[in-house]
């Protein structure tokens, strides 16, 4: 038998066992049951279950899921359709995903499969800096696939230009904060003199000339 704390208390009939996990109002559980002699430990299975559980969720929240995208071009897609699927395929990445391009050929299209690899290595190349190539294209039957991953270096260039970005706003806040307190003093500067005779307050302005 194991103690709720993982010491150990000894070898027990299953009589003893019972009656010392009732006496503490603690469960037994058979946590070896193929050892000689099988062992048992002591414990709250309820909040055992309840604490495998939150684990359980943790290591799942903290999996990275996989997803992969399709995107689908024809050789004979024309410039817009092409800037739009390939627009649809930078949004797949930059949201982490993998894309799976797929090249369909029709009909005697096939036989110059050379003009649906020569677009794909179009797409790659405006893709530069996005993605990375992680299986070149290979002809399956009718149709020409590749897949896509995001470019690890990517990520790390949008962190600096956002950090680039934010301190260019704190530095131009500050420039601006700054500009602000000194035009308060210039506005608080005194263009007359005053003096003052008993109670009263009086201003003497100087004369203006012509």
């Amino acid at each position: 038998m194991v103690a709720p704390d993982g010491s150990q208390i000894g070898v027990k009939t299953k009589e003893e066992a019972l009656w010392l996990a009732n006496q503490l109002d603690m469960d037994l559980v058979e946590v070896a049951p193929e050892a000689k002699p099988p062992v048992c430990r002591l414990m709250d299975y309820g909040k055992f279950r309840y604490e495998q559980s939150v684990k359980n969720r943790e290591s799942r929240k903290n999996q990275v899921k996989t997803v992969i995208k399709e995107v689908k071009y024809r050789p004979k897609i024309d410039d817009h359709d092409f800037d739009t699927k390939n627009k649809k395929a930078v949004s797949f990445l930059m949201e982490g995903h993998k894309v799976k391009v797929t090249m369909m050929f029709r009909g005697r299209e096939v036989t110059h499969p050379e003009f649906g690899r020569a677009l794909l290595d179009r797409m790659v190349a405006e893709l530069e800096g996005i993605a990375v190539v992680e299986t070149p294209p290979s002809l399956e039957g009718r149709n020409m696939t590749m897949l896509l991953a995001p470019d690890p270096k990517a990520k790390a260039r949008r962190k600096a230009a956002a950090r680039a970005a934010n301190d260019e706003a704190a530095a131009e806040q500050a420039a601006a904060e700054h500009e602000s307190a000194d035009e308060e003093l210039s506005a608080g500067e005194p263009v007359d003199e005053v003096s003052v005779d008993g109670d009263a307050a009086v201003i003497e302005a100087e004369p203006v000339e012509g």
